[in-house]
C-alpha cells in the first residue's frame, strides 16, 4: 500500500491576460507549478494557501481568492520507484495593479516565477498537466475535478 494523499493548495493568479507560475527545479528537470504548497495539520485550506503564497510569491497580505475552482489527483504510476499521491485543491485570484516587480521568494524550492499566456503553456512541463484547463478557464466557473493524472 502506498503512502496517505498529501493535500496542496495552489492559485491561479492572474495578472491582465497572464497566469503566474513558478519554476522548480530537480536533478536534470524544470517543471512548473501554481503557486501553493502542502497543507499543515489543522490548518485550513485558505489559511494554508496565504501562508504558501508569502513563501512562494512574497504577497503577505490576504488576497481575495475565489474557490475552490478545481480538483486534481496526481498519482505516481504503480511501476515507478516512489509512491505519491497529491490531491491538488485549486483556488483563483487576481493580482490586480500589484507590480511583480517585488515578487520574491523565501521558498528554497522554487527557482523563479514567470507569466505565462495560456497560449504558451503548452510549451512547459506543468505539474500537474492542467494547460488544456487553464487556457479555458474563467473566473465565475463552476468547480471541476480533472480526475486522476498520473504523474512522470
Amino acid at each position: 500500500m502506498g503512502a496517505e494523499p498529501r493535500i496542496r493548495v495552489s492559485a491561479i493568479l492572474r495578472w491582465r491576460d497572464r497566469l503566474l507560475l513558478c519554476r522548480h527545479e530537480k536533478p536534470g528537470k524544470e517543471y512548473w507549478l501554481l503557486p501553493g504548497g502542502g497543507v499543515n495539520s489543522g490548518e485550513s485550506l485558505v489559511d494554508a494557501l496565504h501562508r504558501e503564497l508569502a513563501e512562494e510569491i512574497g504577497i503577505d497580505e490576504e488576497l481575495p481568492v475565489e474557490g475552490p475552482v478545481a480538483v486534481a489527483d496526481s498519482i505516481a504510476p504503480a511501476h515507478s520507484l516512489t509512491t505519491k499521491h497529491v490531491v491538488h485543491i485549486i483556488f483563483a485570484g487576481d493580482l490586480g495593479g500589484r507590480s511583480l516587480e517585488a515578487v520574491t521568494s523565501t521558498d528554497a524550492a522554487v527557482r523563479g516565477h514567470r507569466l505565462f499566456a495560456p497560449s504558451e503553456l503548452d510549451g512547459i512541463v506543468l505539474h500537474p498537466p492542467i494547460q488544456r484547463f487553464l487556457r479555458r478557464w474563467q473566473p465565475g466557473d463552476p468547480v471541476v475535478y480533472l480526475g486522476a493524472l498520473w504523474t512522470p
